[in-house]
């Protein structure tokens, strides 16, 4: 019997937390904007408690930054953070993609297709939310094939931690298309049991990523830029 209650507070506060991730996402709410526990309490009929466990969860994803007797306001990104991040992205996940390299047996890289053509499909359609969610399951069936545990749950920490600028690099247009195009170069990588291949192809992708991710923040800011870099890193 009690479970219901309990249920229903978990529910609330994922809806919570998908509608102020999607506000951000969206420029809805903008970079350094409170966020009104007020609002949220009247809006979803419900006490501040859920809500200030959906803040800390969102700030631990850099979504949001919780100021003592202020509130949360959303967290603004910076050229460092997108650089940093994507850097340390690369080396662990290139790492972890060349020693997956010799260990993927062909009942794994199977898989690995079937999750991509998944992708490609959610790409088309344009679900971004969906097309994460898959995303993270290809890269966690490749980390978890190279063997080391503690690597494997390093990036996990360091995704957990950086979700908002994951998710922000792959809601940028064409930005899907191109993740399952690298996907499949990867895959022949992984077939083909090619370490040194699999391992810059990882590293190529997360370099677009941030580059991609990064102009999008400057074309936010001055509403122009030059030729994307989707359209110049086509072939990559």
């Amino acid at each position: 019997m009690k479970s219901k209650p309990i249920e229903r507070h978990q529910t609330l506060r994922e809806k919570i937390l998908e509608t102020i991730r999607e506000s951000i996402l969206r420029g809805t709410l903008k970079p350094g904007e409170k966020v009104a526990e007020p609002d949220l309490a009247e809006r979803f009929g419900i006490s501040r408690t859920p809500i200030r466990e959906a803040f800390r969860q969102l700030e631990s994803e850099g979504y949001l930054t919780v100021i003592p007797r202020k509130g949360a306001v959303v967290t603004a990104l910076s050229e460092q953070d997108v650089q940093e991040f994507y850097a340390i992205k690369s080396i662990l996940e290139g790492y972890a993609a060349a020693l997956a390299a010799v260990r993927l047996e062909d009942r794994d890289i199977d898989r690995l297709e079937q999750i991509n053509e998944r992708l490609k499909h959610l790409a088309t359609e344009g679900d971004v939310k969906a097309f994460f969610r898959v995303h993270n399951e290809f890269h966690e069936l490749f980390l978890k094939a190279s063997g080391n545990k503690k690597l494997y749950d390093l990036v996990l920490q360091l995704g957990l931690k950086f979700n908002r600028l994951r998710m922000a690099s792959l809601s940028v247009e064409g930005r899907m298309s191109i993740s399952v195009s690298e996907h499949e170069k990867l895959i022949q990588a992984f077939r083909n049991h090619d370490a040194i291949e699999a391992e810059n192809l990882v590293k190529k992708t997360a370099t677009i990523g941030g580059e991609v991710l990064l102009e999008s923040l400057t074309m936010a800011e001055c509403g122009k830029g030059k030729d994307s870099i989707l359209q110049q890193r086509i072939d990559v």
